[in-house]
């Protein structure tokens, strides 16, 4: 593997957690919302990542392909679970039964959710600076 691969490598795996991260702020946001109709009140949004692997450095049907490896995000998925319903007859929202129906964003999991991603940008964050402390050091043997 190019030495240079672990900053893609890394590079992708910072740009992943940046969608998680986005995707968890947008939870959050909208996690006091309220609709009168369960079919429109918002739903918790989460990133589904993908591991990438491929041959890369070379030319179709050349004899030695490096190997890549990445992650990216797959797609991202709305939440399954059903909305909850809070009887509010005076909110102007509520439908004819007197219901509110809240997002089904739970708070407390999103929080560590979001401590997770800020942890694994981190980590990708060192794995990169660490790289390039190496390469450097290498780079000064060669001026003694």
């Amino acid at each position: 593997m190019s030495t240079f691969k672990v900053f893609d490598i890394a590079g992708s795996g910072m740009a992943a957690q940046s969608v998680r991260i986005n995707t968890v702020a947008s939870n959050l946001a909208n996690a006091n919302s309220v609709s009168g109709d369960p079919g429109k009140v918002y739903r918790a949004r989460h990133p589904v990542f993908e591991a990438v692997r491929g041959a890369v450095g070379g030319a179709p049907g050349a004899a030695r392909a490096e190997a890549s490896a990445a992650v990216r995000v797959a797609g991202i998925v709305e939440a399954d679970t059903p909305a909850m319903a809070r009887y509010e007859p005076g909110n102007p929202l509520a439908d004819p039964n007197g219901y509110v129906y809240a997002p089904n964003v739970n708070v407390v999991e999103e929080m560590v959710d979001m401590i997770s991603a800020s942890r694994s940008y981190q980590n990708n964050v060192e794995v990169m600076n660490t790289s390039k402390d190496m390469l450097l050091a290498t780079l000064r043997l060669g001026q003694s």
